[in-house]
């Protein structure tokens, strides 16, 4: 039987690393401009304690999102051992496009998927690239797109790449902006004759009252000096929305593979914010009256922070190349995929080794 496997991953991680400690001299205020009243070594501390992350990792100021989503990709390639002229479709998601250091104008024309064909070098015009906007679950996204083009026969080979530089577009006077990071992962799906791979999928958008919870708006600080927009969220709001419905679409995704709890050896989530992602998974094991397993979750935020799109490819490959030590996949394990973020939009994959 075919199955749409992942032949090849690869992912780019920037040098530069911000630590916690360079957001002290940062002034941190409110939605209502009104100052935080705690000294910013205490917010700092604080923030550590909720999303776990201990420091994230900035790009270059000569590299824009199509530069390391191309890093990627060609590391992707590699691992494939595939001729880049025989990808179908090059699908790209990301937020804000290509933005210049020092600047906060997204360039989207062409699009980022265009832009990475060209630098890889790719002759064949049948190769199709298109980009993806579908906040941080836009990877996975593009997964399920390259799922439906093999099969209806459209396609064979895909390369998805999820990539973000999310340094160029955040408020240094809202403390969310220590949250995000930049970075790139790229996966290759292949048509083959295997066993496994994509075993189900779901997707859903909720959009009555949930559509702003993440937004572009202007900076918190009131001596700003114009109103050029920035990346924002409604924490709180977020938090409560993913904890009420991701663990559910995360077990109908599992209901529909035919797979049990039990059949789960790792749960690769979106590095959104630790307490969050642990709690996720945590009431998805209780639908299931069930303790989630200590080590079923591997982590990435602590050093890589949020960087969208690229958080669940960057970690799969980091995972795949033995960065968790004494821990691996085999032939047959099955995992799963599953993502939250602006839209609000929420999926999830089950996949088998």
């Amino acid at each position: 039987m075919n199955a749409i496997k992942i032949v090849g991953v690869g992912s780019y991680i920037p040098e530069m690393i911000k630590k916690n400690e360079d957001f002290l001299e940062n002034k941190f205020f409110n939605q209502d401009e009104t100052a935080f009243d705690a000294h910013p070594e205490v917010i700092i501390k604080k923030f550590k304690a909720i999303t776990g992350i201990e420091e994230r990792r900035y790009v270059e100021d000569n590299l824009k999102t199509s530069d390391i989503a191309t890093f990627a990709a060609e590391k992707a390639i590699q691992n494939a051992g595939i001729d880049p002229e025989t990808l179908d479709y090059i699908i790209v998601a990301h937020n804000f496009g290509d933005v210049s250091h020092n600047t906060q104008q997204a360039d989207t024309v062409p699009s980022l998927a265009s832009r990475v064909k060209e630098k890889l070098q790719i002759d064949n015009p049948s190769c199709v690239a298109y980009d993806l906007l579908f906040g941080c679950p836009g990877w996975i996204e593009g997964c399920i797109h390259s799922l439906a083009f093999m099969k209806a026969g459209m396609a064979k080979r895909c390369l998805i790449i999820g990539a973000e530089t999310l340094s160029r577009v955040v408020d240094p006077n809202d403390r969310d902006s220590m949250i995000y990071a930049d970075g790139a992962g790229a996966t290759i799906f292949e048509l083959n004759d295997s066993k496994g791979g994509i075993l189900a999928h779901k997707t859903a958008t909720y959009t009555k009252t949930e559509a702003s919870y993440i937004y572009f708006d202007k900076s918190f600080s009131p001596d700003r000096e114009d109103d050029r927009a920035y990346i924002k969220m409604y924490g709180r709001k977020i938090y409560n929305f993913a904890l009420s419905k991701v663990p559910e679409a995360m077990k109908a995704c599992l209901e529909e593979s035919g797979k049990s709890i039990d059949d789960l050896k790792k749960i690769f989530i979106h590095q959104a914010n630790e307490k969050m992602d642990e709690a996720i998974v945590q009431r998805f094991y209780k639908l299931y009256e069930r303790e989630a397993p200590k080590d079923v979750m591997p982590m990435s935020i602590d050093k890589l922070g949020n960087s969208s799109v690229a958080t669940i490819p960057t970690l799969y490959d980091m995972f795949l190349r033995g960065d968790f030590e004494h821990e691996a996949l085999e032939p047959g394990d099955t995992i799963m995929f599953a993502s939250v973020g602006a839209g609000m939009n929420i999926n999830a994959i089950v996949y088998e080794i």
